[in-house]
């Protein structure tokens, strides 16, 4: 790659390093400069500018993250759409994050321009939530890195997975000691239950009993006959050895003791044993406070139906040292980033399907119903964004309703993420769909593609990169779609626009909006002219019926 000072004369085709705002041209960083933006900056009277220049060898950093990113994923992981050679993992459901922490640092050693960052190694996750990101460093990167990168990220498993919890049935024996409070037992049963719902798990059952191996061993047998798959014993006192009296009660059972203590504090004296193929823990003290301890730990992983035996026990003294904080460290807190629960999970991203209008150019038939390829043009719309990486899908009907809800109902089967809502007043324009949709989303949505139900080329790739651009801490709150530098449809704005879009009159959209907030909107370069071509009149649609026979 050929990066530095670039003559204007010699830069169509360049990436232009940082942005350029003078002269009436507000151009990005990272922006490959056409022909007509050459011409612009030359009549504006620049002699150079900062560019990169690819070269044969070289492969443009979203591709090459694309490519490091997919030899990474493995189960339980989604993978972005690629964006200023950016592109991140998130979790698909709940569980922890599985990071071979010996590979990934082959990986960094390789070349500098590639680079991936993960969770550390079992930190828990929730659904969405980010668990690594491969960013390319320039423009792009060596094609011969990048295969050496795939090389090392490939193996007889997945780099980067996540293990999804699973319910767990757990019984929870509590003994007692003369003095042993009632308030302090019923305390245990409150942190125990939050604990196995916060894993998708139950509290089935608890027995109070004497501190003696023979009563704690009839409590776990009436527990396990109940159907427990996990069984928890929180003795009136503290284990301190293989023969003390919580080991014994799990032995005369029927379990096996597998190890007494563990290299975790708070949670030492934590006792692992198994029943045949059910997991019984002696709790440590520490399990009674709803801070994050060692027995948290072992939980995590009992959920996630991984191994916990001994050497998985002895191996956790590496950060095992938990005494200095209250909880376990979660993601950074921001009530007011836009883009989910801070800037460690995936953005909530909707679409609002425009469906409502009357199709006057069409001189009768409603143009959402005409058919492409057998298939409604509304109905496209709606796959592309059910199959794009939305939250949920918000159609506003108007115009025969009735009938463009079948339709797209047909096209896209029964989906829990597809909405219907009805614009009464959808005589009055575009805005006022506009208004309906963003009004009718999720409270906990963070931004909102506005499409357009008669845009037949738009597909799920083109939504999730805009999704993949959207990052309003960075001042991408507004992105939209461009094609060789002219702007398209559709656009995602952040919600901190809700308002302004809610309030929205006429037939004009919210093109002031843009206008108005230019330091926001990033420029999204799309290959092919989907976001530039709609279904207005009967030569529109016969000319893209043509295209598809060609």
């Amino acid at each position: 790659m050929r990066f530095g000072d670039t003559p204007v004369a010699e830069a169509e085709g360049a990436i232009l390093a940082h942005s350029f705002r003078a002269s009436g041209l507000n151009f990005a960083k990272g922006r490959k400069l056409s022909a007509d933006d050459v011409s612009a900056l030359a009549r504006a009277g620049v002699a150079s500018v900062i560019a990169a220049r690819l070269d044969a060898e070289d492969l443009h950093e979203d591709a090459a993250a694309t490519e490091v990113a997919a030899a990474l994923a493995g189960v339980g992981i989604d993978v972005t759409a690629a964006f200023t050679g950016r592109c991140n993992h998130y979790a698909r459901t709940a569980g922890l994050a599985l990071i071979d922490q010996a590979r990934i640092d082959r990986l960094n050693e390789l070349d500098e321009s590639v680079t991936v960052a993960t969770l550390p190694p079992m930190s828990r996750v929730s659904a969405r939530q980010m668990v690594a990101t491969v960013k390319i460093i320039p423009y792009a990167a060596p094609r011969s890195a990048v295969a050496r990168a795939i090389a090392a990220a490939r193996g007889a498993e997945a780099a980067i997975s996540v293990a999804p919890f699973r319910p767990l049935k757990a019984g929870l024996v509590q003994t007692r000691l003369a003095g042993t409070r009632d308030k302090v037992l019923d305390k245990a049963i409150v942190t125990t239950r939050e604990r196995m719902t916060g894993l998708g798990g139950t509290l089935s059952g608890e027995r109070r009993v004497a501190h003696e191996p023979q009563a704690i061993a009839g409590a776990l047998a009436a527990l396990r006959a109940e159907g427990c798959d996990l069984l928890l014993v929180a003795g009136a006192s503290a284990n301190v050895d293989r023969r003390d009296v919580v080991p014994l009660g799990i032995e005369r059972a029927g379990g096996r003791v597998e190890h007494v203590g563990m290299p975790v504090d708070p949670g030492n004296l934590l006792v692992t044993a198994r029943w045949g193929e059910v997991p019984v823990l002696g709790l440590p003290g520490c399990a009674k406070s709803p801070k994050y301890n060692g027995f948290d730990m072992v939980l995590e992983r009992l959920a996630a139906r991984l191994p916990v035996g001994r050497a998985e026990i002895v191996r956790m003294g590496a950060g095992g040292l938990l005494a200095e904080i209250a909880s376990r460290p979660q993601p950074r807190d921001n009530a007011d980033a836009e883009a989910g629960e801070g800037p460690a999970h995936a953005p909530r991203v909707a679409v609002v399907l425009l469906a409502a209008g009357r199709s006057t150019r069409m001189g009768g038939p409603n143009k959402l119903l005409a058919e492409l390829d057998g298939v409604p043009l509304v109905a496209h719309a709606a796959r592309a964004a059910l199959a794009a990486q939305t939250t949920e899908v918000v159609v506003v009907l108007g115009h025969m309703a009735d009938q463009v809800r079948a339709a797209v109902r047909a096209g896209t089967g029964d989906d829990a993420r597809l909405r219907f809502v009805l614009n009464l007043d959808y005589a009055g324009g575009l805005s006022t769909s506009v208004r309906v949709g963003i009004t009718a989303l999720g409270a906990q949505t963070d931004g909102a593609i506005v499409q357009l139900g008669d845009m037949p080329g738009i597909d799920s790739r083109l939504l999730d990169r805009l999704i993949a651009a959207y990052n309003p801490l960075e001042g991408r709150a507004i992105c939209l779609p461009t094609v060789a530098g002219k702007r398209g449809n559709p656009v995602l704005w952040g919600k901190r626009f809700f308002a302004d879009l809610a309030r929205l009159a006429g037939d004009t959209g919210a093109r002031h909006l843009v206008g108005e907030h230019a330091e926001l909107v990033c420029e999204v370069p799309m290959e092919g002219d989907a976001a530039l071509v709609d279904i207005d009149d009967p030569p529109a649609l016969a000319a893209w019926r043509q295209r598809l026979t060609t």
